[in-house]
Order: C-alpha cells, then structure tokens, then sequence
C-alpha cells in the first residue's frame, strides 16, 4: 500500500498576456494585493508565437511572466484560476455581442518535478481539478532545465520562458526549507 505524504508547496507563477500597459499595471495590483508581492519577472516580450488570441484581443500583443514571493498549496489552483478569471472579465470589452479579453492571465505553479497550469478548456491531457478548471503540465524538469511537452503553449517553449522557469524553480530550492518549516505563510 502506497503512503500518503505531505504534498510539497508550490512557486506560484502568472503569464499575462495583455496590449495595454495600464491594464497589465492594474491586474498586478490586483495580484499582489491578494497573494502578495512579486519575487520577480520577467522582461515584457512580443507575443508572436501564435494568433490565437488576436481576434479577441487585437494585434501587438504583449506577455510577462510572474513569480510571486509566497509559496502556494497546490490544491488552491482552482481558486486562483477563478480570481484571475474575475480580473480578465473586469477589464475586458464589449463587442455588444460579448465580453473581450485586454488582458489574458494564466496562473500556475512550479514544483521541483514541473510547471503546471491552470484551464477552463479540457482537452485529453489535462485532468479537472475542480470547480471548473482543469490542469496540465506544461513543462517538466529533465536533467538540468525545464523541457516543453508536446502539447507545450509555444510561449512557455521559448529559450525566455525556459530561463525564466528555471530561475523560478532555483527560487523555489533555495526557499522550500523555510516555506516547510511553516516560517513562511501559504495561500
């Protein structure tokens, strides 16, 4: 029989993916305002990789990636999922038809093992984790750096997302002892 572990806590992460600075500034605040401040992030790149999201949000597209300082317990994904749901349907516009989209946040979480995200949509490789969302695991840790999966977002596969990541999970090593022995409060 398989023993039951004490499951590990996690680096929360957020991609943003937005055209107007403004409303990136405001969804930060909002963030930082409920799960704390940000340990770092990384530098504002061009979102080129796909036109997935342009006929809703436009063109000249915009990401970022986020580290927060506190860590997270791993069964709180769907909440956080939720709230930047809630920051998404804030900002967006209306077409008078429906509700777009001017700033896209993708919440997840690094783990020494991999990066998982959090999704509305299921697909065949992703597992619901309740209250709507479901989950997958975008990147895994092999060797000595994070390596993309198959059905891996082309924005995390790019060499700025992988260095991004890997300085996420070396965060995450240097602080897992202190967020363990309870010196450091989760979400």
């Amino acid at each position: 029989m398989g023993e039951i572990r004490p499951v590990t806590q996690g680096a929360l992460i957020v991609g943003i993916t937005f055209t107007d600075e403004c409303k990136i500034e405001n969804s930060m605040n909002k963030l930082v305002e409920k799960y704390g401040p940000v340990a770092f992030m990384s530098d504002v790149f061009d979102f080129t990789m796909t036109d997935y999201y342009t006929a809703e949000m436009g063109e000249n597209l915009k990401k970022r990636f986020c580290c927060f300082e506190r860590p997270i317990g791993l069964e709180s994904l769907p909440d956080i999922k939720l709230f930047t749901n809630a920051i998404e349907t804030e900002y967006a516009r209306s077409d008078g038809e429906r509700l777009l989209r001017t700033v896209n946040i993708d919440p997840g979480y690094v783990i020494l093992s991999k990066l998982v995200l959090a999704t509305t949509k299921d697909y065949s490789h992703r597992i619901y984790i309740g209250r709507g969302i479901y989950a997958e695991v975008t990147l895994r840790f092999l060797k000595d750096s994070f390596a993309p999966l198959d059905h891996t977002y082309p924005d995390y596969q790019t060499p700025l997302a992988i260095g991004f990541f890997n300085e996420v999970r070396d965060f995450l090593k240097r602080n897992r002892y202190r967020w363990m022995t309870g010196n450091e409060s989760s979400i």
